[in-house]
């Protein structure tokens, strides 16, 4: 019996990313290490539903999910994913929500900390 999305995510053992504790906070876990393939195919799955949201991290272009507090993205195109045939070790990844142009664009300067806030507004190309 398949669970939903926000069990799946409850009962992921994430993981500090440490590469990038410093420059932008977030958790990871991975498909196949973790044996995190339900939650893969369960994103992948919204993903395909249209529910996804393009933004950008800096000048890399990627879509995310938007649950609760928190925003995740996957490393790879989810077009390109077949959670339960790939035998590829997908990044599964989150960080907490800002309610705030973070949550869409992230620009020099801004490491996802609130005191590092840029003080000049975001330029959407």
């Amino acid at each position: 019996m398949a669970s939903n999305l926000t069990d799946l995510i409850a009962r992921a053992p994430w993981r500090e990313a440490v590469t990038y504790r410093d420059t932008w906070p977030h958790e990871y876990v991975m498909s196949k290490t973790h044996h995190q393939r339900e939650l893969l195919a369960a994103i992948c799955d919204r993903f395909r539903r249209g529910e996804g949201v393009p933004g950008r991290f800096f000048t890399m272009e990627n879509t995310y999910l938007f649950i609760g507090d928190f925003k995740y993205w996957l490393m790879t195109p989810f077009e390109k994913i077949d959670p339960y045939f790939d035998d590829v070790n997908y990044a599964i990844n989150r960080a907490p929500l800002y309610r705030d142009r973070r949550d869409f664009v992230i620009q020099e300067g801004d490491t996802g900390r609130p005191e590092d806030y840029p003080s000049e507004r975001a330029r959407i190309r």
